[in-house]
Formats: structure tokens, sequence, C-alpha cells
């Protein structure tokens, strides 16, 4: 079975998660976190837990969803996992706060330690969760999918009722209805989505309701 631990970070209210098993291994997806209370309440979950941080996951890469990450690296000894078409937007953290936030940033970001590709899958404890390629939000986007549990983190390719901007760079309209029509849409309707920002939703009521889906 696993746990997910949901934490709402950063200006933006991005939704970092936490999965972990039985075996007290877990992931760390889309670390967004930015401020102390911030890193404070991960790294004390974790503790509390005794959880083994071993695997450093991003659905993408904007900057809300990975400014997190040298923290971990620091603090967990972890290295990003990323799709390779977004291993760019790293390497421009510091242009992308200044985009959204007009100041300056020295926060950094470690070189990826694996490039993920489409149908890669991640272990960790006892779970696997299963690398699906859903460009259109950025280039290189990815969502994990838990067949043995039927949830899939989807990072902003698909929110409860929406989907991601196409907008920033790298971004495309039609690759990303493509994502929602062709490889969401096809996960089984009882999968739990954990979007992220927003509430989580299930793929079966996004197929039914979600004018991006149809």
């Amino acid at each position: 079975m696993l746990n997910i631990k949901k934490f709402i970070v950063n200006p933006i209210q991005e939704n970092c998660f936490v999965v972990s098993d039985e075996t007290r291994e877990c992931v760390i997806i889309d670390c967004g976190a930015v401020y102390a209370d911030e890193y404070d309440a991960i790294s004390r979950y974790i503790n509390e837990e005794k959880l083994t941080p071993v695997h450093l996951l991003c659905t993408h890469g904007h900057f809300d969803h990975c400014i997190g990450n040298e923290w971990v690296n620091s603090t967990y000894g972890l290295s990003p996992e990323i799709g390779g078409a977004d291993v760019f937007l790293l390497n421009k953290m510091d242009e992308q706060v200044m985009m959204f936030f007009g100041v300056k940033s020295d926060i950094g970001c470690p070189r990826p330690s694996n490039i993920l590709k489409d149908g890669d899958t991640i272990s960790f404890g006892t779970h696997q969760l299963l690398v699906m390629a859903t460009p259109g939000h950025t280039p290189g986007g990815v969502v994990f999918f838990c067949e043995a549990e039927k949830v899939v983190f989807t990072g902003d390719t698909l929110f409860r009722m929406s989907m991601g901007r196409t907008d920033l760079e790298g971004g495309n309209w039609q690759d990303i209805c493509h994502s929602l029509t062709k490889v969401i849409a096809t996960l089984p309707h009882d999968t739990t989505a954990y979007c992220g920002h927003g509430p989580e939703t299930t793929i079966g009521y996004e197929v039914r309701h979600n004018p991006c889906l149809r």
C-alpha cells in the first residue's frame, strides 16, 4: 500500500508529494519547496515516519516544481530525475523566477542523475512507477503511474477539470491535447490523479467532465 503525503508549497501553491510504502523507502515528487518552514515540514515528516528517500522525481522542469531540488540534494544526496527535453529548464531556474516574480534568485539546481524516457520504471520499496511521456505543458513532461495502486502523478499536464498552460517556453497545444486524450485518458478510470496544483481527481471523472479530454 502506498502512503501519499502532499505538501502545498511556494507562492504558486504547488503540490509536492512524498510517496512511501511499508518498506519505508520513499520518492519525492516535484519538490517546489522554497521556504524554511516548507523544508522543515517535509523533513519532519520523513524523519517521523522513518523514511529513506531513494528518488527525486520531476514531472517537468518549471521552477515551481523544481526549486527545492537543491535542498533535497544537500539534505538527502539525491539528484533530480527528469525527461531529457526538460533539462534546459533546470538550467534556467533563475530566468524562470525572474520572469514570474521580477526578482533575482541564486538558487541553482543539481545536474540530473537520470534522464527519464517513456516506458521507464522507477522502483522503490515493493512498488514501481511507470514513466509515461506527456509533452505539451513542457516538451519533456512526464507522469508517474503506479498500476498496482491505480494512482498517477500528473504534474501540470492534468488538473481537476483543466489542464496545464502551453504559452510558456516549449509549450505546445497540440502536444498536450494528444497527451491528455491518447495517454492520460487511456488509464483505468478508477485511477486517482494527484495533480501538480489543486485537488486530486480520478481519470474517469475527467474523461466524463473535463472538456480538455474530449
